[in-house]
Formats: C-alpha cells, sequence, structure tokens
C-alpha cells in the first residue's frame, strides 16, 4: 500500500511534549502481591481525581484477529480481580467469549503513572451483578433495558423513543436486572506499573504470575 505522507493540521502537534519527574519506583517500593501496589496508587489518584481515577482502558481482539479498545470503569477489585459491568451482547462481550485474554489500561497522568494488566476474563456471578444493579441511579437502571448496546441504530431520536418507552415502562416501580446485563472480571496473570522519569528513561516494573502461582518481578528497559 502506497501512503502518501500527510502534515498534521493540528497546530503545535509535533512539538507537545512533557519531561516527567514527580516519582521514582524501584524494586524495594514494589510489594510481592501487585495488587496491593496497585491499591496504593489508585487511592492517591483518587485523591487527585476521584472522578476519573477508575477509569480503565479494557483492549480485547475481535474473532477476526483485529484489536479494540474502550473505556470502562473499574468498579472493584473483587473474585481475584478487577471487575466491570456491561451488556452481554455488546460488541465487547461478543469479542470476549470468543476470547476471553484481555488488557487493562489505567493512565492517572497528574501522577505521570500508568499500570497495564494482562489476563483474562470471566463471568461474575449473577448475584453480584444483582447487587451492583441495584445500587444504580434510577435513570441508569432504565437505560440499560433501553440501550441495545453497540447496534446500529437510526438515529438519536430512535434511542430517545425506546428511554422514554422504559422509563414509562418502569415509572414507580423497581428496575430489575435485564437478564443481559451483568459484571465481568478480570483474573491478572501481569501487572506492569509504569512510573514517568526525566529523558523518558521511565521506570517499568513488571509483576508476573509464574506456573507455581507466584509473582514474579522484573524491571523492564524504557
Amino acid at each position: 500500500m502506497n501512503m502518501k505522507p500527510k502534515e498534521f493540521s493540528v497546530p503545535g502537534l509535533k512539538e507537545v511534549r512533557k519531561d516527567y519527574g514527580k516519582e521514582t519506583l524501584l524494586e524495594e517500593d514494589c510489594n510481592e502481591d501487585p495488587f496491593a501496589l496497585f491499591e496504593r496508587w489508585l487511592t492517591e489518584a483518587m485523591e487527585v481525581d476521584s472522578f476519573h481515577a477508575n477509569a480503565m482502558t479494557l483492549s480485547t481482539v475481535s474473532p477476526s484477529g483485529m484489536p479494540d479498545a474502550r473505556t470502562v470503569l473499574l468498579r472493584n477489585i473483587s473474585y481475584g480481580g478487577f471487575t466491570f459491568f456491561t451488556n452481554y451482547k455488546s460488541a465487547k462481550a461478543k469479542q470476549i467469549e470468543s476470547n476471553s485474554n484481555a488488557c487493562l489500561l489505567f493512565f492517572w497522568k497528574e501522577l505521570e503513572r500508568q499500570v497495564k494488566i494482562q489476563g483474562e476474563i470471566r463471568f461474575l456471578p449473577p448475584e453480584e451483578s444483582d447487587l451492583y444493579f441495584q445500587s444504580r441511579p434510577f435513570e441508569n437502571k432504565v437505560g440499560a433495558w433501553a440501550s441495545q448496546q453497540s447496534q446500529v441504530v437510526a438515529d438519536r431520536q430512535t434511542v430517545d423513543t425506546l428511554y422514554d418507552h422504559e422509563l414509562e415502562k418502569f415509572a414507580d416501580k423497581n428496575v430489575p436486572r435485564p437478564a443481559n446485563w451483568g459484571g465481568y472480571v478480570l483474573i491478572p496473570s501481569l501487572f506492569e506499573f509504569w512510573q514517568g522519569r526525566k529523558s523518558r528513561l521511565h521506570d517499568r516494573i513488571i509483576l508476573r504470575k509464574s506456573p507455581e502461582n507466584k509473582w514474579i518481578m522484573e524491571r523492564l528497559m524504557p
């Protein structure tokens, strides 16, 4: 394929750069249990941005081998991993069904940190999905019934009409969890903790699970 060079039309895009240097990440800062370091980092991220610290990029692979990604919200660290909720008929759910291996990425710009987590995704127990669904605001619960997630739709009016219909149906009623909506948990096999450093010589420490089910720590070159 011939590709012609094209200049970016966004002024200054090529010149944007930042030299990191707020913190360091040394081996002695890491615990043998990567969940402990993650919990500490997430807590610190929540202190500076409680609305976005639990946002994570979920990467999956389609049956044809095409990588796909989207941002979802971490809702708990339980059942041996990282939990999130979605429509079981969505594009991501179909990809998870065909290939349960996936990757999460947290980026906390205020702390100049990233965490990458690779592992296998499994279903959460139905009762856990029920419990979380009932904690959601009424409008969000109605929205789960109205949305046929990832399906092609004619226009926004169609979406709003479906929502209004469900809103009327559930007015003054308890909204049950739809059978096609619920939770997943990603069980980690590898963590990579990334701390920005000066001159692009960042700290990168991985903890990967051995066949003996122990966490092995290694440092990667920047």
